[in-house]
């Protein structure tokens, strides 16, 4: 190595120690104060471990605006189902900190969050009653061990501790993911491979992968790889990984396990033209005209006592949440002909989201990730950007989360709630002139988003859930953000060996595009006039007509199958074996004696093609149908187990339907698993237009007739009239 080499290498080192040392005496420290809490920026993995050595931040991690802020530790909660409070936070990390078991010991929470009450006692109590006992459930990690608990904030009693029995453990905290991030610059040889390999230690950005698991050389420690990449010249670093090299690192004691690279031959991708940021371009296009929605009278929706969300003929109750993002609960709809508020979903959630990679190289196979177990789906939501990720009339709402010591902070603007019109037909009708009747009626279509976008590193993930008055709710996600790439050393195709698989495209010189897959399941627990229902496969059959019966021979008939344990209700879509899924309240008729309710009608997804006996889909086997449905179980709402980290899949929602329970005339929750399959483009270069599916929860025999039959059409006197810009 040469001198001047040598010599900069040292101050680095001394430096980065001088750094450790000074982030170490400044950990945040207890609050002295029960309103003082952390401020959420320090609590944003991808930003902080990003660009550690560097003394300020540079422009592209800033904090964007907040259209509002709200001293949160005045919050009290209204409703049986509201998140624990900045006060009720601090209160718990009290009574943790005074109990026996955790007193002069190392521990970390890793989830702090409402203990929700039984059912039975939400669906009875009435707004105006006192509220159920408030309690926390906590998962903690203390000597090594994960503890589950139940904290009673009324007693300041823990008053249930389990140990975790499962393989696995519980979803990383923020500070896991800051910190291992550091833990290479401390082996000389992690530091000095960096530096052969092209990258001053100053451009280095790390990320901590999690690593699945794959057998018992990794069991009984916490383990998790780095990886890393360089920053020089561009804020897209993504885009220039340090190909092959990994690193091991243990995420309790960060001791650095083994060091691997084997990419010494693939160079560093260029940074021309990776920059996505409006600043950075030299040059725009205004495609389009900028386009508002304007509510002279003020948007149609309310949010009473922060979380209670009224609309149109829809009342649902809405929480941010550290792991699935967002929960909705309690939504129920108006009848119109009887004015009942009528139960459809108890409660409804991103339960797991599984993205294995397509390579089973070195520095690859183990990159399956499950996004809400292992990293915190809702941990991971970023402020929302007024304007471009939610319209003018949006209202946002802020998350409050638990940090590993129990300190409460905001995740400002992480959820919206906003009314939406594309132009959108509700219902139509023209009658043709040949009747001699002028009849034309339209009634526009306006509905209301709830929306949150979690940035896990890379990926961005837009989650909607949009009520419509008809009753109808559909779930859509987006993903968008930015691909992970691999390094290569080809520029072109044409320097590609046709036998040689690169697993994915090359999007631009030495960048490899891998192909994976995206998997979201949500949990849905239905309610359908109440909580007992039955789920009904409706199958379309061909059918033949009898010899002189009709100059038709073939049509298709409806035949109806009630599901009577779980493993009747395990179903993998068919394009030409197609069926309906209904969820209906056997008990309860229609005016001509269809049982009510709603059906699951699926839209574009994918099904999960890997071995069910790889070690990934192991774990992600909760995707080997698109739907499942199961009894009602409260211990049963993550679809990968409650610990999903290193976990060996023993406690999905595939072991629990194999149990085959009755769930006819039950108390049922749905799954649906929503899912994509990408090959990358060149045109996901260098960050992706958003791509979106959906599916529908959709009434069927749930009301009389059409119940937005009478809602009237637009007459221009409604509308607000906007004058075009002079220069226009």
């Amino acid at each position: 190595m040469e001198a001047k080499t040598l010599l900069r290498y040292t101050f680095f080192l001394f430096f980065t120690l001088l750094l450790v040392l000074f982030t170490l005496s400044n950990l945040p420290s207890p609050p002295s104060n029960k309103a003082e809490m952390l401020d959420c920026a320090a609590y944003s993995p991808w930003c902080t471990s990003k660009n550690r050595i560097q003394s300020k931040k540079p422009d592209f991690l800033q904090k964007p605006t907040n259209p509002t802020r709200r001293r949160r530790s005045a919050d009290v909660p209204h409703h049986p189902l509201d998140p624990l409070t900045v006060t009720e936070l601090n209160t718990v990390r009290k009574i943790i900190q005074a109990h026996d078991f955790f007193k002069n010991k190392a521990y970390a929470l890793h989830s702090v969050v409402l203990e929700e009450p039984e059912k039975k006692v939400v669906l009875r109590w009435k707004k105006g009653e006192p509220l159920p006992p408030r309690k926390a459930a906590v998962v903690a990690r203390v000597g090594g061990a994960s503890h589950v608990l139940t904290v009673d904030l009324g007693s300041g009693e823990v008053t249930r501790h389990e140990t975790g029995r499962m393989s696995g453990y519980p979803t990383m905290t923020v500070e896991d993911m800051t910190s291992v991030t550091w833990a290479p610059l401390a082996s000389a040889d992690f530091n000095r491979t960096v530096v052969e390999r092209g990258v001053d230690l100053a451009d280095l950005a790390c990320l901590p992968i999690s690593l699945g698991w794959f057998g018992k050389s990794e069991e009984n420690r916490r383990l998790i790889k780095v990886q890393c990449y360089s920053m020089k010249d561009t804020a897209n670093f993504y885009m220039r990984p340090i190909e092959g090299l990994t690193v091991l690192v243990d995420l309790d004691t960060k001791e650095v396990i083994h060091i691997t690279d084997k990419g010494k031959n693939i160079p560093i991708p260029n940074a021309a033209n990776t920059d996505y940021r409006f600043a950075a371009q030299n040059s725009y296009q205004r495609l389009v005209n900028p386009i508002s929605i304007e509510q002279p009278k003020g948007p149609s929706f309310t949010i009473e006592d922060d979380h209670l969300v009224k609309w149109a003929n829809w009342e649902f109750h809405l929480k941010p949440d550290p792991r699935s993002g967002v929960i909705v609960s309690r939504a129920m709809v108006r009848d119109p002909g009887t004015g009942e508020m009528r139960n459809v979903m108890y409660k409804g959630l991103t339960s797991e989201l599984f993205v294995p990679y397509m390579d089973p190289t070195d520095a690859w196979y183990f990159k399956t990730y499950m996004d809400a177990g292992e990293y915190g789906f809702g941990l991971q939501a970023m402020p929302l950007d007024p304007l471009n990720d939610c319209p003018r009339n949006a209202h946002y709402m802020d998350g409050v989360f638990a940090a590993a010591d129990g300190t409460p902070y905001v995740r400002s603007n992480m959820v919206c709630v906003f009314e939406s019109y594309a132009g959108d037909i509700g219902w139509r009708h023209s009658e043709s002139p040949i009747t001699g009747m002028e009849i034309r009626e339209v009634r526009p279509k306006v509905t209301l988003v709830v929306r949150m976008a979690a940035s896990v590193a890379n990926y961005d993930y837009i989650v909607d859930w949009e009520f419509q008055t008809d009753g109808l709710i559909r779930i859509k996600v987006g993903l968008s953000g930015i691909l992970m790439v691999k390094g290569t050393p080809y520029s072109n195709m044409n320097q590609v060996n046709h036998q040689e698989s690169l697993y994915g495209t090359l999007l631009s010189e030495n960048v490899i595009g891998v192909i994976h897959d995206h998997f979201i399941t949500f949990y849905l627990d239905m309610d359908v006039d109440g909580p007992d229902n039955s789920f009904v496969k409706v199958n379309l059959q061909r059918a033949y007509t009898a010899p002189g019966e009709s100059p038709r021979m073939s049509y298709l008939k409806a035949v109806r199958n009630v599901a009577k344990t779980e493993k009747d209700a395990q179903i993998k879509l068919k394009l030409y074996d197609p069926s309906e899924f209904h969820v209906v309240n056997p008990t309860k008729k229609t005016r001509v004696g269809n049982p009510v309710g709603y059906k699951v009608v699926p839209a574009g997804t994918a099904a999960n093609l890997l071995d069910v006996n790889d070690p990934p889909q192991k774990r992600g086997a909760f995707t080997n149908n698109q739907i499942w449905v199961t009894p009602y179980n409260e211990t049963e709402q993550w679809a990968g187990g409650l610990f999903v980290y290193q976990s060996h899949g023993e406690d999905t929602l595939e072991v629990w339907s194999n149990r085959d329970r009755e769930i006819e005339n039950k108390d049922i929750v749905v799954w649906y698993t929503l899912g994509f399959h990408h090959v990358p483009c060149q045109e996901d270069f260098p960050i992706m237009p958003t791509v979106s599916a959906s599916f529908d929860l959709k009434p069927v025999n749930f009301f009389e007739s059409n119940p937005i039959l009478r809602i009237p059409p637009n007459v221009e006197s409604d509308l607000p009239i906007c004058k075009a810009d002079a220069s226009a």
